[in-house]
């Protein structure tokens, strides 16, 4: 069996090709290849024989997986920061990242990190995006009310039928007059988009398998928990079967907060934020929904939280992480919500 380093960069990938020999690793080969260049990839790994292969999780690793899946032993997508002797590392080049990689699969020593299914890709193709158009309507927005407010103009109903209105009957310079008007042109842009993604997410949960099927609705018929948050957790979280506990979620989540010990002194650090941050501002939102609509089971914890903590904040952030437990729980058990598990 050959293992093999691959350091994968936009344009280039470097490779390293190891074997294991009376317990002893040695180096067979090693080569730089162009991304674009797949047909030389593909006959690289294809003239290996039996191979292993280690990638870092990096943005665009999916391709090189598609493209010699069906040659590879096994492929392995490794965790960047779990593997720190890469990251640091001292002397840190491509061929070293390359021959660390081989060299850790080799030993069965690599952190490995989740490779979502195609669907989970696809799902948070779609969230992300949505969420994507949705940050650049509030943008332009929040340019057309800061314009207004200039000429002392900005009104609340801004953007109905009637603020369209009063926007046309402003008088401004000719400069801010074509700003404006590309402004609104974006937004009626941006609004259409928002409409198309959200039917292309409508389309896609219909045609979810019945595990998904089943954690929509369950997650649905909780209060205050809409179509957005519901597609940002299942999405997000991907498989939430490969956790083996809540707390193991949560720290997936980046929510658990950190802790630094030494001896007996022991001292409570922020929350981490590693993991998705799409997923922990959909659970903060919707800790916050709880909260304004004093939903029964959640406020009182919340006024706890804030009288134990002293900070608004950080009480919804403990609020969002109860959540996640809460709805991880309702995921592998199968049940619905029922009020008083806020609580537990």
């Amino acid at each position: 069996m050959l293992y093999v380093g691959a350091d994968l960069h936009k344009k280039s990938i470097s490779l390293c090709v190891v074997t294991v020999e009376n317990g002893k690793q040695r180096v067979l080969r090693r080569q730089t290849v162009a991304c674009r260049q797949t047909e030389a990839i593909r006959r690289f790994f294809a003239g290996l024989g039996p191979f292993r292969l280690a990638v870092e999780a990096t943005a665009a690793y999916e391709w090189l997986f598609r493209l010699i899946e069906d040659l590879a032993d096994r492929l392995v997508l490794v965790h960047p920061k779990k593997l720190r002797v890469i990251a640091e590392s001292t002397r840190k080049t491509d061929k070293i990242d390359a021959y660390v990689l081989a060299l850790f699969l080799a030993l069965d020593m690599l952190p490995e990190a989740y490779r979502p299914s195609p669907r989970v890709r696809e799902h948070r193709t779609l969230v992300r995006h949505r969420h994507y158009v949705q940050g650049r309507i509030t943008s332009v927005k929040c340019k057309l009310r800061n314009k207004l407010a200039h000429y002392n103009e900005d009104i609340l109903p801004l953007f109905s039928r009637a603020g369209r209105e009063h926007l046309q009957k402003v008088e401004m310079s000719a400069a801010d007059r074509f700003e404006v008007e590309q402004l609104v042109q974006q937004l009626e842009l941006f609004q259409e988009q928002l409409v198309a993604v959200e039917r292309a997410l409508l389309a896609f949960g219909q045609q979810a398998p019945p595990a998904e099927q089943q954690a929509r609705k369950l997650l649905d018929d909780m209060p205050q928990i809409g179509d957005v948050t519901v597609n940002v957790v299942l999405s997000e979280l991907g498989d939430w079967r490969r956790f083996r506990s809540a707390k193991r979620a949560v720290a997936y989540a980046g929510l658990a907060p950190g802790v630094r010990q030494s001896g007996n002194r022991r001292h409570d650090l922020h929350i981490t934020k590693e993991g998705s941050r799409l997923l922990r501002w959909a659970l903060v939102e919707a800790a916050w929904r709880l909260v304004g609509f004093h939903v029964a089971g959640w406020y009182p914890q919340f006024v706890h939280l804030q009288k134990r903590t002293g900070s608004e904040k950080k009480a919804i952030v403990a609020l969002a992480r109860r959540l996640l437990c809460v709805m991880f729980a309702m995921l592998r058990r199968g049940q619905p919500y029922r009020p008083f598990a806020a609580a537990a």
